[in-house]
């Protein structure tokens, strides 16, 4: 079968003699004549096998048999990636150069004014990224309201890689009454589904086993350790008898790196990948078409659609996670009825992507020993580490020695503190000899003072009215305690101020003159513990009830606080001076005297 017994037309026909095509491949022979019918289409065949002109020789002719009223897109064909976006323009330029039928190419990374300029113009045919496009059709700049036949190229990996939500954004701007056709070279279950679900009554063409590979290419596989593969690259493309290859790397990253040390070792070499802009990726393309540069390092999704007749090598430095991609890959060798070789590295930490590979393609790759990396890579794996407990995860372990070291001094740390002997009531609260207070601490040994004086207001201060009537100093029995044990207050740095006293409290001069004059304070009952009755009776008639001393007047400055320890660091000068600290603690009723001004916080 020729071209001539598919119904084309003369000016397509001539325009394939020129590309010295005289027999069409099994996919175009097959796809053609549906698509001419106005038929939709689910095309799955090997790659290198023709599937670009297998839609774009009936598109043409198509377009071609009927013009529109006015200027507009009326079709359109979606690519996942620039390069083949590029290549399916490239294909539309040579075959319809004898037809009237204008196309532009639209695709990202590059400004959109020349793309938006084209559109103004009117083309017939628009091949995009669907990423781009939905830039412009936002902006609306791209009118989709008139396309007639919508193509899906490499529509596994479109649908299955994150192009999904793209392409059914575009497709809601479609017209209802269209013409689907479907291309790719793989064609998993999943993605039939779901292409199934747009397509309608589709012709389905599969002239190949799914996911098959060529016979024409010789595929090979390197045992190697991951740390040898740049070297035994280098190797092959030096000493291994490799003029040039497409190498293929899982990271854009790796492939940068790959390119570096291949640039260092005297061959030439470039990256090509989505971080690169536009005018790098053209760069680096047609320097390896044109052999200035020897070898094109790539990632899987910018080298779709890369298509070189003249490539003989492909190498797998990274063998791909997923196997369909591997036959994308080796796919870009032995085009156009050539011969090819694809050579693959695979470290031990790849056995089990290899043999998703193997039963793929149903067949073994052959394996090649005879290079100076297959020692290291013959070397067993070394076992994994035990893991460690539970606990042991959260902090390493010390060194047995260092460890019983430093197991002493946190025994000692550790160890109770021995309980303390009681030593009454008015003592309670007060540190142990040598240690210091906190404030806290502080507040708790006043608040247990008040407590205890509170308990016994009226026996204290009917003993001290009697002593200092008779002109005897109060008896400090706590004091004298304290010294025999051996403790000594704490010397302050400065004399200490007398406290100001609060609102309704006598202060301690007029205390003590009162004292003197014989004047006896009354004692309080507590309120909580005698009855209404009992308290009305232990209260004095009003008659013998003292005045109390007049209220002291209030300074305009800052309230003093009420920490004694402040008032001995006082900047203002004291009222009256003392000879030392226990002549101070004396006048102010002995240590177990409650501080004045001092309350529950």
């Amino acid at each position: 079968m020729n071209f001539s017994e598919l119904s084309l037309t003369r000016p397509l026909l001539r325009a394939v003699e020129e590309q010295g095509y005289t027999q069409p491949s099994p996919i175009q022979a097959k796809a053609i004549p549906p698509v001419l019918e106005g038929r939709d289409l689910l095309g799955c065949a090997q790659t290198g096998t023709g599937k670009t002109a297998a839609f774009a020789l009936p598109m043409l002719q198509l377009l071609a048999a009927r013009r529109p009223a006015r200027s507009q897109v009326r079709a359109l064909v979606l690519t996942p990636t620039r390069e083949l976006a590029l290549q399916i323009g490239e294909s539309f330029a040579q075959l319809g150069k004898y037809t009237s039928i204008r196309h532009t190419v639209v695709f990202g990374g590059v400004g959109q004014a020349p793309q938006a300029a084209a559109l103004a113009k009117g083309v017939d045919v628009l091949i995009a990224c669907p990423g781009r496009l939905n830039d412009l059709i936002g902006q609306g700049l791209a009118d989709l309201s008139g396309v007639e036949i919508f193509v899906l190229d490499e529509a596994d990996r479109m649908l299955d890689m994150g192009f999904v939500h793209d392409v059914k954004r575009v497709m809601a701007k479609l017209p209802a009454q269209r013409q689907n056709l479907m291309f790719s070279a793989t064609m998993p279950k999943e993605i039939e589904q779901l292409a199934d679900s747009f397509l309608h009554r589709p012709v389905t063409v599969k002239v190949d086993p799914p996911s098959s590979t060529v016979d024409r290419i010789e595929q090979t596989l390197y045992p190697v350790c991951k740390a040898d593969k740049r070297r035994l690259l280098a190797w092959l493309l030096t000493e291994g008898g490799v003029p040039g290859a497409l190498v293929f790397s899982r990271t854009k990253h790796g492939a940068d790196r790959i390119a570096k040390d291949l640039t260092r070792a005297g061959v030439s070499a470039a990256a090509i990948h989505g971080n690169k802009s536009q005018s790098a990726r053209v760069a680096a393309l047609e320097g390896f078409k044109n052999g200035s540069t020897r070898v094109l390092v790539a990632t899987d999704i910018a080298a779709r659609g890369i298509d070189i007749n003249e490539l003989s090598h492909v190498i797998n430095f990274d063998l791909p996670e997923v196997p369909e991609t591997y036959v994308h890959r080796i796919g870009r060798t032995a085009r156009a009825g050539k011969s090819g070789v694809a050579i693959s590295f695979c470290c031990p930490e790849e056995q089990e992507y290899l043999a998703g590979i193997e039963k793929l393609i149903r067949k073994k790759l052959t394996r090649v020993t005879d290079h100076p990396f297959i020692a290291a890579a013959n070397e067993p794996a070394p076992p994994p580490a035990p893991r460690p407990p539970r606990g042991a995860r959260l902090r390493p372990q010390a060194p047995a020695a260092q460890t019983q070291r430093n197991e002493e001094p946190i025994v000692e740390e550790k160890k109770p503190s021995q309980p303390q002997p009681a030593q009454g009531k008015a003592n309670q609260g007060q540190p142990a000899q040598g240690e210091a207070l906190s404030a806290s601490a502080k507040r708790r040994r006043r608040r247990h003072r008040a407590a205890a004086a509170a308990q016994q207001p009226g026996q204290q201060a009917q003993g001290q009215n009697q002593q200092a009537a008779k002109g005897q100093k109060p008896a400090q029995p706590q004091q004298k305690q304290e010294q025999k044990r051996g403790q000594q207050p704490q010397r302050p740095q400065k004399p200490a101020q007398p406290q100001q006293p609060k609102k309704g409290q006598q202060p301690q001069r007029q205390q003590k003159q009162n004292a003197q004059k014989g004047q006896q304070a009354p004692q309080r009952p507590e309120r909580e513990n005698t009855p209404r009755a009992q308290r009305a009776a232990a209260q004095p008639p009003k008659a013998e009830r003292p005045q109390p001393a007049q209220r002291p007047a209030r300074s305009r400055g800052k309230k003093a606080e009420e920490d004694p320890g402040l008032l001995l660091i006082s900047r203002r000068p004291p009222a009256q001076k003392f000879a030392s600290f226990e002549e101070y603690i004396q006048s102010h009723g002995g240590v177990t005297a409650p501080i004045e001004g001092d309350g529950e916080e």
